[in-house]
């Protein structure tokens, strides 16, 4: 049996995220993990004695707080309270 034949744009490009000046080269010497109060601790110690931690949280966020008129059965937008920081178009 054949495997099939995927074409290298079906095959997902694996991209790249932030890099840690100062951290490529260096020997891990062990990685743990820790909740404490909410928070997500990722600590990855390294053979010479430096850590690089991770603090992860959630949380929720009001993208958009609006008051609106219905009276008319149509949505009619009167005045925005909220708007999320990551829209930028206002």
């Amino acid at each position: 049996m054949k495997k099939p034949y995927l074409p290298s744009a079906a095959v997902p490009k694996f991209v790249t995220g932030r890099r840690y000046r100062g951290v490529q080269g260096k020997v891990v010497h062990w990685v743990e993990h820790s909740f404490e109060e909410g928070l997500l601790y990722i600590h990855v110690r390294f053979t010479d004695k430096t850590e690089l931690c991770w603090r992860i949280t959630t949380r929720m966020t009001i993208e958009e707080s609006d008051l609106a008129d219905w009276t008319s059965g149509d949505f009619k937008q009167l005045r925005v309270f909220v708007r999320n920081e990551r829209d930028r178009s206002m």
